[in-house]
């Protein structure tokens, strides 16, 4: 259907004026695009009204005019954000100690060099939790040697990165941003239609209210209102579009056929995206799609939710080409290992090979050389040998780039082997790749000899009144002074300290159990807490954790993340951390 047909020239003019104050419909129910609030359709309507009554307005003329009002918007809006600075985020600062201002003393300089080296890392939950935190909080922009664009970026680059769709999605439609963010939202939505839930891609759509600027994620809008059956609104919009200018052979003639206007879309299949790459399935009765390896993550994904894969055992083990794609693909966890290792089995080895496996797989292909160590790792009892065949295969997988092909398969292997049985020299192999990334919640074990294990750190739980804690520990350090065998380490220290920086009040008679060494903490984080670069101290500290859990961390650096903690007066932040370094856990 065409707009010529559903329109006439008198209420072109309402349709335009409605359409660009539109931009989205409501997921469970259609939407009439005519159903503005009444004060607002009351005064478009006497507009029109008086326009009628002037003259008829050719359509020719009021798309001209509204591509002239699009343009005077566009300049109106980048003239007032050059001059007033939107403050965006999800968590009021206050809920963290944080101050509006946090970055405002930061030097962009700086900021841009820690950015940069915390992207270089794996960033561990305990370091990801204070970036969000730091990113996410409501403040103004740094104004030093850095621009609102930069920082965005910096912003949005995180945001995908730790790949959080749920806090994207609260981030964008909390703050209406999605203008300032497309590439947030695009990514949002390729990934939920990368896992072929067209549902939830097209969902946020309906929470927007800001008109979309970006043409993929209109045109993304426009094949989600076609999704949910209201036709004629997209088609409205589309002919809008198309008279403004929009011209894409390739989605117009799949949108086409999803209107019914032709009986077969045309059969070509683009990789540029993924709601490409979507729409010729969707099109396409009949579709087939043989992936390589130079097909995007995110189609290999989507071949692989939308179950339209190869079935690995019908491979041959002769296709050299398909295997080595399978293995890529296993790596980015569109294929499942087991089956991968199950596809290993198949190749045939004589006794000499197996029996010579640390040799022979060097002289065989690639792709025989992992099979032969796997038979051979398969058959072996021997925990020495074992881990002798796994840190081959794993050496093999790493240096052709598809390591984690060989992941779930070895911690399966290693779980084989009891911890007493590894040799000193696999000792750092075993454990590195045993970790789970399973959260384990252990118990905390009491230890009353020990002041840093005792039942007083419950008071960072918030179990403690002041006057009750200072009581307490009153009588703890009493027994302290007393025993001359009773050394404060340095976790002691650390929760003493954090106690004084709560303003929780302890004698002067036990100062004399220990001494702070002020030059422990790094002089460049002790300057940005005198100059109150607040954002710039918590970007420095995220730097320092990295990719390790804060437990493992050893405890003259924990000393200096606390006190840092301490003196942002970051209390929530600092609590959680010392509730996994303090108690004993079993």
């Amino acid at each position: 259907m065409k707009i010529s047909k559903l329109l006439n020239k008198k209420n072109l003019s309402i349709v335009i004026f409605s359409l660009i104050s539109f931009s989205s419909f409501a997921e469970d129910k259609p939407v009439d695009i005519w159903n503005l609030e009444k004060q607002e359709s009351e005064t478009i309507s006497e507009e029109n009204l008086s326009i009628e009554n002037k003259q008829e307005v050719s359509e020719s003329s009021i798309y001209k005019m509204q591509s002239d009002k699009n343009e005077v918007s566009i300049k109106l809006d980048q003239e007032l954000t050059s001059k007033t600075t939107k403050i965006v985020g999800l968590y009021d600062p206050q809920e963290y100690g944080l101050d509006i201002n946090m970055w405002s003393n930061s030097d962009g300089s700086t900021l841009k060099k820690l950015f940069n080296n915390i992207d270089k890392y794996e960033l561990s939950k305990d370091a990801s939790e204070i970036l969000n935190i730091s990113l996410l909080t409501n403040a103004y922009y740094p104004n030093q040697n850095i621009t609102d664009q930069e920082f965005l970026k910096f912003k949005t680059e995180w945001l995908i990165k730790n790949s959080n769709l749920d806090l994207i999605e609260e981030y964008l439609i909390k703050n209406q941003v999605t203008n300032l963010h497309p590439e947030l939202m695009r990514y949002m939505v390729d990934r939920y239609l990368s896992q072929s839930d067209v549902k939830k891609s097209c969902e946020i759509f309906s929470k927007i209210k800001e008109p979309l600027e970006d043409e993929y994620l209109s045109k993304f809008n426009l094949y989600c209102l076609i999704n949910y059956g209201k036709n004629e609104e997209a088609q409205l919009i589309l002919d809008l579009k198309k008279e403004l200018g929009f011209s894409d052979e390739y989605f117009e003639n799949k949108i086409n056929y999803l209107f019914g206007y032709i009986d077969e879309a045309n059969k070509e299949i683009s990789e540029n995206s993924i709601l490409d790459f979507h729409l010729a399935h969707r099109t396409n009765p009949e579709f087939k799609f043989e992936p390589n390896k130079d097909t995007p993550k995110l189609i290999w994904k989507y071949l692989s939710s939308s179950n339209l894969l190869y079935k690995i055992q019908d491979v041959e083990i002769t296709d050299i080409e398909k295997i080595s794609t399978i293995e890529k693909a296993t790596h980015d966890k569109n294929y499942s290992e087991e089956e991968l290792f199950e596809f290993y089995k198949r190749f045939q080895f004589n006794i000499n090979q197996l029996l010579n496996t640390k040799e022979s797989y060097k002289s065989l292909s690639s792709i025989e050389g992992k099979a032969l160590v796997y038979q051979r790792l398969l058959l072996t009892e021997e925990p020495k040998l074992k881990l002798e065949l796994m840190k081959i295969l794993k050496d093999i997988f790493k240096s052709e780039g598809i390591e984690d092909a060989f992941d779930e398969e070895l911690r399966k292997s290693l779980k084989q082997i009891d911890e007493t049985d590894v040799p000193s020299n696999f000792t750092t192999f075993y454990n590195q790749y045993l970790k789970s990334d399973e959260i384990i919640n252990k118990r905390i074990k009491y230890n009353n000899k020990i002041l840093h294990q005792s039942k007083l750190v419950n008071y960072f739980n918030g179990d403690y009144a002041k006057s009750k804690i200072e009581e307490d520990l009153d009588k703890f350090l009493k027994k302290i002074k007393k025993d001359k065998k009773y050394s404060l380490s340095k976790k002691d220290i650390i929760f003493l300290e954090a106690l004084k920086s709560d303003g929780i009040e302890i004698s002067k008679k036990y100062e004399n159990l220990y001494k702070v060494n002020k030059s422990e903490m790094p002089s460049d984080i002790q300057k940005m807490l005198d100059n109150k670069e607040i954002g710039a101290a918590l970007l420095r500290i995220i730097e320092v954790i990295g990719p390790e859990k804060i437990e493992v961390i050893d405890d003259d650096t924990v000393y200096f993340i606390i006190n840092t903690l301490n003196q942002l007066n970051t209390d929530s932040i600092r609590n959680k951390l010392l509730l996994k370094i303090l108690p004993l856990k079993v």
